[in-house]
C-alpha cells in the first residue's frame, strides 16, 4: 500500500526568525505521535539551513522550492542542486505552476532540472496541472498528457521511482476553490494510467501521485480516500501549524 506524502510548499512567506519560530512549533506537535504519513516541508532558501538543524531528530523532511538546471556558474539569483543538498534538502519542487506562468518555464526547462536534481540524488516532486480556461474547454487531459511526457523525457525506470507527481488544477491554487474529490481522482487515475503505459503497471502503482490546490483541513480526508491520491502538497494552509497538522491527521 502506498504510504501518503504530505508537502508544505511555504512559497515566498516567513523570513529567517519566523521560519524558525514556525518550525519549532510545528515540530513540538509533530513528535506528539506517531503519524501515518511522511512530512516535508519547504521552507525559502533563506531558512534551509536552520530548518534543517530544527527537525534533524525528527520525522520532518526538508525539501527546496527550486533549482537551477547547471551546477554551477554566472547564473546571478539562481540556486543550484548541490547548494540544497548542502543545506540538508532530500526534496525539490520542479514544474510548480507559479514558476511555469509567472517565470516562463517550459517543460524543456523543468525536464532539465528534473534530471539534474536526480544527477544529484534528489527526490522531486513534480508538479502538473491545467488552468481554468484549459479546463473549460475540456483539454485537462491533453495538457496533462503534455506535461508528463515532456517533463518526464527521457526518465528511466529507476529514475521514476524517485518523483512523486503533483496534481494540482492551476485554478484552485490560493483561490478557495478546490477540486471536488472525484474531479481530483479522475486526473490521478488518468496519470496512473499514463505512468502504467511509460513503466509498467507494477512500478506505476507503486507511485505517489499526491494532490494540491486549496487542500484544508475540512476537505483533506475526503480527497485523501480517494484510491489514486496518495498525499497533498500544500499552499496557503501548511503556513499555520493547527491548519497543517489537520491536514496531516487527515491521513
Amino acid at each position: 500500500m502506498r504510504k501518503k506524502v504530505i508537502a508544505g510548499n511555504w512559497k515566498m512567506n516567513y523570513n529567517l526568525h519566523q521560519s524558525i519560530s514556525f518550525i519549532n512549533q510545528l515540530k513540538s506537535e509533530v513528535v506528539k505521535k506517531e503519524r501515518n504519513c511522511d512530512i516535508i516541508i519547504c521552507p525559502n532558501f533563506v531558512s534551509l539551513s536552520e530548518a534543517k538543524k530544527i527537525i534533524e531528530d525528527s520525522p520532518i523532511k526538508l525539501g527546496a522550492q527550486n533549482i537551477y538546471f547547471e551546477d554551477s556558474g554566472a547564473f546571478t539569483g539562481e540556486t543550484s542542486a548541490d547548494m540544497i543538498k548542502s543545506a540538508g534538502c532530500e526534496y525539490v519542487i520542479l514544474g510548480h505552476s507559479e514558476r511555469r506562468t509567472i517565470f516562463n518555464e517550459s517543460d524543456e526547462l523543468i525536464n532539465k532540472k528534473i534530471k539534474q536534481a536526480l544527477k544529484n540524488d534528489l527526490l522531486v516532486i513534480f508538479c502538473v496541472g491545467e488552468t481554468l480556461d484549459e479546463r473549460e474547454r475540456g483539454v485537462t487531459y491533453e495538457i496533462v498528457k503534455n506535461q508528463i511526457e515532456q517533463g518526464l523525457r527521457d526518465i528511466t525506470a529507476e529514475e521514476i521511482q524517485k518523483i512523486i507527481i503533483a496534481y494540482e488544477p492551476v485554478w484552485a491554487i490560493g483561490t478557495g476553490r478546490n477540486a471536488t474529490p472525484e474531479q481530483a481522482q479522475e486526473v490521478h487515475a488518468f496519470i496512473r494510467n499514463l505512468l502504467r503505459t511509460a513503466y509498467g503497471i507494477q512500478l506505476a502503482d507503486e507511485l505517489i501521485i499526491q494532490y494540491g490546490g486549496s487542500v484544508k483541513p475540512d476537505n483533506a480526508k475526503d480527497l485523501l480516500s480517494q484510491p489514486d491520491i496518495d498525499g497533498a502538497l500544500v499552499g496557503g494552509a501548511c503556513l499555520k501549524v493547527d491548519s497543517f497538522i489537520g491536514i496531516i491527521e487527515s491521513c
